[in-house]
């Protein structure tokens, strides 16, 4: 799967606030929602916030900005939407519980090996 500049970006982002599980759902032809879903794991609300606000700070730099940020209040999932790119940040049992890989199984998956 090519992956643009903006989703290596984000993926650096991930794995420097040691966001864990990493895995991309390429959902290009399968939905209008987006093309690619991006999926992590953290295990606190405080990692959660501190990789959602290291990659918003990151992204901006190259003037990408979100369209919006959900799950602020909770910290049990976060969702940024970037147009053709939406980030969800789990923590391990919500992201477990909904199980959006299962959801979106017909979906091209490139999973990421953790460092």
């Amino acid at each position: 799967m090519k992956l643009n500049k903006s989703i290596h970006q984000i993926i650096d982002c991930i794995k420097d606030k040691k966001g864990t599980d990493i895995v991309i759902l390429d959902i290009r032809g399968l939905s209008s929602l987006a093309d690619y879903f991006i999926i992590c794991t953290s295990d606190s609300g405080p990692k959660t916030r501190a990789i959602t606000n290291y990659i918003k700070k990151d992204l901006s730099k190259n003037k990408i900005k979100p369209i919006q940020i959900e799950g602020l209040d909770r910290l049990d999932w976060v969702l940024m939407d970037y147009f053709d790119t939406v980030i969800h940040i789990f923590k391990k049992e919500t992201r477990e519980f909904y199980n959006i890989e299962r959801l979106w199984a017909d979906a091209k998956v490139l999973k990421l090996d953790d460092d």
